[in-house]
């Protein structure tokens, strides 16, 4: 992999080619990985050469023993960095994403949380100088404003930003709140839940990165590739009081994927055109993510048996919010963090707790490899 990046790197030298940097891009951790690797590694052979030389003088002698146990643990770190870069890179880690939050259990309290995780990824966004709009914001009501008495019903965050997809993937599932409801008269903690689905976007036409992805919509192989003949279009009035024009013409959109019967509503913009446009971006990110979930479920399935562990997905518990304690706890890595308003903040301690979760699902992966490997053998033993 080492010596096809070079080779790659050294042919595209004064000439560019998308395909060969996206590939240049996959090799570039892995190479980086071994060459720091070999590095540590030609350093500890010498310093042994050091200690077993019986013409070293002694003060040297004493000065390699002791850098010995420094190199020696930095090379246990990075041979875990090299194993982790070689574990296969998700399809979509480079890609936009949008995040979708929908309450789930707990009424009125739940909405609320949903608003609370909605601002904090905007937050977390703002901090990473992702670019990131709001596609949809829909009430119980049927209401498209951002504010009110109304609860949240569904809201869609685009994180426009290459990368996105890779860096917030690991917050789809069940987020858990426990804490007192600001309705609650008797100071009882309710828990109630929000559910996040994190699905890969493609580039808006035009933007950076959208050459990479741009056959993808007219390939029938591609995970984007939506039939339009596959597709039934309706258009209607918007419900909720909505703007001052949003809801005295067709202005909604809604479409259905018919093989799949994936549905996606859209009616925050005027402009029928628009709620379209959107509409067709999330029903094409929607069906990517089941295409590739369905791919990966097999896999999934015998992985279980071998490492306890599940895919990821809108019904999966991963973290819990504690008001009362001040603590967030993510269920997978097991990382619990006392600085609530730092999380909800979208701070550092979020990063702290996303990217538990990251080194987590590496681990994961690496133990799926291994275990896949380990049977492989056994079945060509026999």
């Amino acid at each position: 992999m080492a010596l096809e990046h070079d080779r790659l790197t050294e042919e595209t030298a004064e000439t560019f080619d998308v395909k060969i940097q996206k590939r240049i891009g996959e090799l570039k951790r892995v190479t980086e990985a071994l060459r720091e690797w070999e590095e540590s590694q030609r350093a500890l052979e010498e310093l042994h050469w050091l200690i077993q030389d019986p013409t070293t003088d002694d003060e040297l002698r004493e000065l390699a023993a002791e850098d010995l146990t420094v190199t020696q643990t930095a090379l246990e770190t990075l041979s875990q960095n090299l194993a982790t870069s070689l574990t296969p890179k998700h399809p979509f880690e480079d890609m936009p994403c949008l995040i979708e939050i929908r309450p789930g259990a707990g009424g009125g309290e739940a909405a609320l949380f949903a608003m609370d995780l909605l601002r904090m990824y905007r937050a977390y966004c703002a901090r990473k100088n992702y670019r990131v709009s709001l596609m949809k914001y829909e009430t119980a009501d049927g209401d498209t404003g951002t504010g009110g008495d109304p609860p949240l019903a569904e809201a869609i965050l685009e994180v426009e930003s290459a990368g996105a997809y890779g860096q917030l993937r690991s917050e789809a599932g069940v987020h858990r709140v426990q804490r007192v409801p600001a309705t609650e008269s008797k100071g009882r903690t309710h828990t109630s839940a929000a559910s996040v689905l994190v699905l890969p976007s493609l580039p808006a036409s035009g933007s950076d990165g959208m050459e990479m992805w741009e056959t993808d919509l007219n390939d029938p192989n591609s995970d984007y590739y939506v039939n339009p003949t596959d597709v039934r279009t309706d258009v209607m009035r918007a419900r909720g009081a909505g703007g001052q024009h949003v809801n005295t013409t067709d202005s909604a959109v809604r479409l259905t994927h018919i093989p799949t019967n994936t549905v996606v509503n859209m009616q925050d913009s005027r402009s029928q055109h628009k709620n379209r446009e959107k509409a067709w971006q999330v029903l094409r990110a929607k069906l990517a993510q089941a295409r590739r979930e369905a791919r990966e479920e097999e896999v999934t399935r015998l992985r279980r048996g071998v490492i306890g562990v599940a895919r990821m997905g809108r019904e999966n518990k991963i973290r819990t919010y504690n008001w009362g304690q001040q603590r967030v706890t993510d269920h997978r890595s097991g990382l619990s963090v006392h600085n609530l308003d730092d999380v909800m903040e979208g701070g550092d301690e979020l990063d702290k707790v996303i990217d538990s979760v990251k080194t987590w699902l590496g681990d994961q992966e690496m133990q799926s490899l291994l275990a896949e490997e380990e049977e492989a053998n056994k079945t060509s033993s026999k």
